[in-house]
């Protein structure tokens, strides 16, 4: 298997090109890869390309196009709307986990509990880019802003529309019974959970009830859960 890289830039068209400097440096001084030894490219958004290194250079590395292939957008476009969390290391592995599940939409949520609205850009999307080249695929996952609560409910529009939430609710069906999930978004609240506010102004712009099982689970594992069933 071919070494495989993110490029954010990269075109089909281009027949000879450079590398990234950080995509250099990896294939020049990690991987100690020589002239005429080939790579794979994404750009996150379908295309991945084979190319030969021309120029081996720590920085620079000059590479040719062998091969280009564009794969079609996965059938399967589910969201994952979750609040921010105060420890920041289990979002960022909620990232990284429901990229390798192949979650097209991220949107971290500010809702009436959220304790923390820290919002690492760069460092998050590159969670993302590593964890979409480590599960070999070329889509990247699209992540938010920040967005609050109630703007989600009111200005999003799926086929499916789920709010997973621990409050005691008898129209509540277990996430798993929803199958062939295309189209779909899933509320994960915050430490806490939502508000009894925030339940009812979802359940009235028909957003169906869900439960993830018999235990309490973190923000974060339950949004896995949610992803993990969303998807296979």
């Amino acid at each position: 298997m071919l070494p495989y890289f993110y490029h954010a830039t990269l075109q089909s068209s281009q027949s000879v090109f450079n590398l990234t400097e950080a995509t250099s440096k990896h294939c020049i001084q990690v991987l100690r890869m020589q002239q005429g030894e080939q790579l794979n490219l994404t750009n996150g958004i379908g295309l991945i390309v084979t190319v030969a290194l021309v120029t081996p250079h720590k920085k620079n590395s000059v590479v040719k196009l062998v091969a280009a292939q564009t794969v079609a957008k996965p059938n399967k476009q589910n969201t994952i709307a979750i609040s921010l969390l105060k420890n920041a290391t289990r979002f960022e592995w909620f990232l990284e986990k429901a990229t390798e599940l192949g979650i097209a939409n991220i949107i971290p949520l500010i809702c009436k509990r959220t304790e923390r609205q820290l919002f690492k850009k760069e460092r998050w999307e590159a969670i993302l880019i590593s964890a979409m080249l480590q599960s070999q695929q070329c889509w990247l996952p699209t992540l938010a802003t920040p967005v609050n609560y109630k703007e989600v409910i009111l200005n999003t529009d799926y086929v499916t529309k789920l709010i997973a939430h621990c409050d005691t609710d008898n129209l509540k069906t277990n996430l798993i019974a929803h199958t062939n999930l295309l189209n779909s978004i899933v509320l994960i609240g915050p430490e806490g959970d939502f508000t009894p506010e925030e339940i009812a102004l979802a359940k009235h712009n028909d957003y169906k009830a869900v439960t993830l099982g018999s235990t309490r689970l973190r923000t974060e594992t339950a949004a896995i859960v949610a992803a993990t069933l969303v998807q296979l």
